[in-house]
């Protein structure tokens, strides 16, 4: 593995091999920062941190986000489109268009990205403003190389969902920032090695956790605190929701004792389901907190919800952790049947995205193919957003197949709905991920994501495989 000490050593690696991936945290769940042969660069070393004037930090493609946000508390800031794994860097998480818990107030990483350098194929730096550069009326990019010779970059006329979160090839849209064409494109066109990104005062937050009897209960007490939330952002109430999570009962059920004991919880006797949230407070935060009460007592919820106040750092961090213990859980479940049952038994498991206002539909998709394929299986994500994760919990290698089955046909029933199968994770190179990026676009929207590629990268040299298979 290769680890450049700076930009230039970057772009020198970059021109001289003939295949490279790029890698940062290698936290990637769609097999996006695994090798198959190629050059792998780490971008660890290139990870500088320095403190604009103007509300921005200035980040190496290798700084983690943990770091990140540690600087920037320090003076009182805060980095909003963070995914959940903290671990991942910043040259990752543009490369992806990561998104995490709190996009429903804050958006994904895009919207934050105000310039980028990036290292294309011949070895030679990219460096954008945003707005500095966009499309022409006529749908494409002129870019400048070494020598000053122009390459004409085609924006792909597929439309996109209108979603809050998408992470689904190249960015397409009539008037786009070049910027826009790098964030998302999983290294495929070039390699992020620095970007600045806009921050903002560090917000006081409560985490509250509720109890919920069903699905539509969970939906119901979501929509509600949307709506609250869309109050206050208008200037008209006291509750400021950023995120809703949402943990199914199924999920739950994996969870042992301890890690309700860690939470500082009993284990729920009668919920089948959880909802943690994230409520920004100024001042006095009795109102806000009231105003939630007022929310779940509204929508039929039983018990008081047990809250972490402001500044109560540990309390909130058990919250997050007895979240963060239900994917754990799912993954050794899958490990120990890979080790006991059959080798080849993995992790299978969505992505998915649909307008709030689909969500009922949504779930109800998701329960009925796993259940018609008799499947093990449980639910949790970002239910403010309407982003979840089905994740099968495989007993056999069939399990396995049937699942891939089941997750196809429930990304075609959430495209149907105006969502997208594609919401946070990403393509790499999963085969079924690269199945659902055709079903989401079709063959001429990916043949016109390989025009982009061919463009900027002729000879395939950059992340190859990644998005969309090689055509030899």
């Amino acid at each position: 593995m290769a680890r450049p000490r700076d930009i230039g050593e970057l772009a020198a690696l970059v021109a001289y091999a003939d295949r490279i991936l790029p890698v940062g945290a290698q936290s990637s769940l769609t097999g996006g920062a695994t090798p198959r042969g190629e050059v792998v660069v780490s971008t660890r070393a290139l990870n500088h941190v320095g403190l604009g004037t103007d509300h921005t930090v200035r980040a190496g493609a290798g700084v983690a986000l943990v770091d990140l946000q540690r600087t920037l508390t320090a003076h009182g800031l805060y980095y909003p489109p963070v995914p959940t794994f903290d671990g991942a860097f910043v040259g990752g998480t543009i490369a992806t268009n990561a998104a995490g818990a709190a996009t429903f107030k804050y958006g994904s990483t895009r919207q934050w990205v105000e310039a980028i350098t990036v290292v294309l194929a011949d070895g030679s730096l990219l460096r954008l403003q945003r707005g500095d550069v966009t499309a022409s009326d006529e749908g494409w990019f002129d870019i400048a190389g070494p020598g000053g010779q122009l390459a004409r970059v085609p924006v792909p006329s597929y439309r996109m969902p209108d979603v809050p979160k998408l992470s689904a090839g190249y960015f397409a849209k009539p008037g786009m920032d070049l910027v826009d064409l790098f964030v998302g494109s999983e290294g495929t066109l070039g390699v992020i090695a620095e970007a600045t990104l806009r921050v903002i005062p560090a917000p006081r937050r409560a985490v509250a956790l509720a109890a919920t009897q069903s699905d539509a209960q969970a939906i119901a007490v979501a929509h509600a605190l949307r709506d609250e939330a869309a109050r206050r952002w208008r200037g008209d109430g006291p509750l400021d929701v950023a995120a809703i999570e949402y943990i199914d009962e199924m999920s739950l059920a994996q969870l042992p004792d301890e890690a309700f004991t860690r939470a500082g919880l009993p284990r729920p006797a009668t919920a089948s389901g959880m909802l943690i949230v994230q409520i920004e407070v100024a001042g006095d935060e009795s109102g806000a907190l009231e105003r939630f009460a007022q929310v779940l007592e509204r929508c039929g919820c039983a018990g008081d919800p047990v809250v972490a106040a402001p500044g109560d750092d540990r309390a909130a961090a058990r919250l997050f952790e007895l979240r963060e213990a239900v994917p754990a859980a799912v993954n050794a479940r899958v490990a120990a049947a890979k080790a006991s049952i059959h080798p080849d038994i993995q992790k299978t498991a969505g992505d998915m995205i649909v307008p709030f206002h689909r969500m009922a539909e949504c779930l109800a998709l998701y329960r009925d193919c796993f259940a018609r394929r008799g499947l093990t299986y449980a639910i949790w994500g970002h239910l403010s957003d309407g982003n979840l994760h089905p994740n099968v919990m495989p007993a056999s290698l069939d399990d396995v197949v049937r699942g891939r089955e089941a997750l196809l046909e429930i990304a075609k029933g959430v495209i149907a709905m105006g969502g997208a199968p594609l919401a946070e994770h990403g393509v790499g190179r999963s085969a079924l991920k690269q199945q659902m990026l055709r079903e989401l676009y079709g063959e001429t929207g990916v043949d016109a994501m390989r025009a982009v590629k061919r463009t900027l990268d002729p000879s395939w040299k950059l992340s190859p495989g990644v998005l969309f298979p090689e055509r030899r």
